[in-house]
């Protein structure tokens, strides 16, 4: 029998996996013609289909009752975490690239200690050791954001170079430039940094989520109600913005549109929703944040594979958010070993001596490794 240890890990795994796909497929109907606008309201459509016969079977007759004004936040959740991130990141990922969209979200984790730390959710000790980490981590995660905006570098060789997809990729950037989508440096820095602001978006929207939890502690339904929300605003969302282009833009034919809307919907969206709750659960949401990096190599590798053209300071940025990413990862962690182990354990050994000249005495035991610590 598999052991809940080694679930966890199959399952932070697969999560990479599964987001990895998402961004992937997305990323190829986009070059294919796919609105974003459109796309972010029929996953979300899809999502919701999906949780909403679980939500009725399994909650209907436990879940507690609901007040005006937890929907009323549960609405505004949804615009922030839902309508506003979803669309500004998809949106900046068909200009630029998937492997600068999956660099930039390992920064969701370092952003959201900063956005706590400024809310006094967490703490920072620039003297300790933890400290320096955590702030050295902010640092990188911001010079990996300044990297990925201000330099490109040059073009790396794909894997998959003579190949069918890489030809397809020729061609779709073809078909952008006719359509007058040639991304100049100065809309690649805006594009970049409007990741950055989706980023910013749903650090919010987890810590708003934690909160969320505490008032109400039911994660099915505080995942379906804001889904149902968020599928209110992007079609609001969509509308507004395709407006001039009729209803060709939302037709779905059974090609790559199709596909990559049902995934992303169903198993992008519903099925990874639960597996990151019952990971949490499990581990901590730092335990599943170490795992981010994967996202990034996968991405990476697929879009090489797929012929897409990676640059260098697409790369170097990512490199810097990762280490962003374990430094503050690593400060953290620190932290709450400190906060579980006896303080006469950091006391110096001189004082020790001074206080309890019996060594047998003064003897501290470390407390066994729990199989929730990571």
């Amino acid at each position: 029998m598999i052991s809940k240890r080694k679930k966890a890990y199959a399952v932070a795994i697969v999560i990479q996996v599964i987001q990895a796909s998402t961004v992937i497929v997305s990323k190829a109907a986009f070059d294919r013609g796919l609105s974003t606008f459109v796309y972010i309201f029929y996953r979300l459509v899809a999502a919701s289909l999906f949780l909403t016969p679980l939500a009725i079977l399994l909650e209907r007759r436990r879940a507690p009752p609901m007040s005006l004004r937890l929907l009323g936040k549960m609405f505004l959740y949804a615009l922030v975490g839902n309508t506003l991130s979803s669309n500004m990141y998809n949106v900046s990922v068909k200009y630029t690239s998937a492997t600068v969209g999956s660099a930039m979200c390992n920064s969701v984790p370092v952003i959201t200690f900063f956005l706590a730390l400024l809310m006094r959710m967490e703490a920072m000790k620039l003297k300790s050791s933890p400290g320096m980490a955590k702030a050295a981590g902010i640092t990188l995660c911001l010079a990996g954001v300044m990297v990925i905006a201000l330099y490109a570098g040059p073009s790396l060789r794909p894997l998959n170079r003579h190949g069918v997809l890489a030809q397809h990729n020729a061609n779709s950037k073809q078909a952008a430039a006719a359509h007058g989508i040639v991304v100049s440096k100065a809309m690649w820095i805006m594009w970049t940094f409007l990741i950055f602001l989706a980023c910013v978006a749903w650090s919010v929207w987890f810590i708003l989520q934690g909160l969320l939890l505490k008032e109400y502690p039911n994660k099915l339904l505080t995942s379906l109600i804001p889904c149902l929300f968020g599928t209110i605003q992007s079609l609001v969302v969509a509308v507004a913005m395709e407006r001039g282009h009729g209803f060709s833009r939302w037709k779905l034919g059974l090609d790559l549109s199709l596909v990559s809307v049902a995934f992303s919907g169903i198993v992008g969206t519903g099925v990874c929703v639960y597996l990151q709750t019952w990971c949490v659960d499990m581990k901590g949401p730092v335990f599943l944040a170490m795992w981010n990096p994967l996202y990034l190599l996968l991405v990476l590798f697929c879009s090489s594979l797929l012929g897409e053209t990676v640059r260098l300071g697409s790369v170097l940025g990512g490199i810097l958010l990762v280490g962003g990413l374990y430094s503050v990862l690593w400060g953290k962690r620190k932290e709450e070993t400190r906060l579980v182990t006896p303080p006469d354990h950091y006391e110096d050994k001189s004082s020790k001596e001074k206080q309890q000249p019996n060594a047998k005495e003064c003897e501290v035991k470390e407390p066994a490794p729990s199989d929730q610590q990571v």
